[in-house]
């Protein structure tokens, strides 16, 4: 789930970006303790996938909120 497509969000609602944005969040969290503990070699990209995943959605979140104002 670490990789989501910017169509994929333009398509969400905002209750899906919301409880997207969490998973993302926790899968994070894991990415970084197993990172800290000696890391895999599998996960190498997913890191990054996952840090800009959560951007664009954050991106999407705010653009909403500032075109309802």
């Amino acid at each position: 789930m670490s990789h989501i497509s910017t169509r994929d969000i333009e398509t969400m609602s905002s209750e899906q970006l919301h409880r997207t944005l969490d998973d993302l969040k926790d899968e994070l969290l894991q990415l970084r303790a197993q990172q800290a503990l000696g890391g895999s070699s599998s996960n190498s990209g997913s890191y990054k996938q996952t840090r800009r995943s959560i951007a664009r959605i954050l991106t999407k979140i705010n653009q909403n909120s500032k075109g309802g104002e």
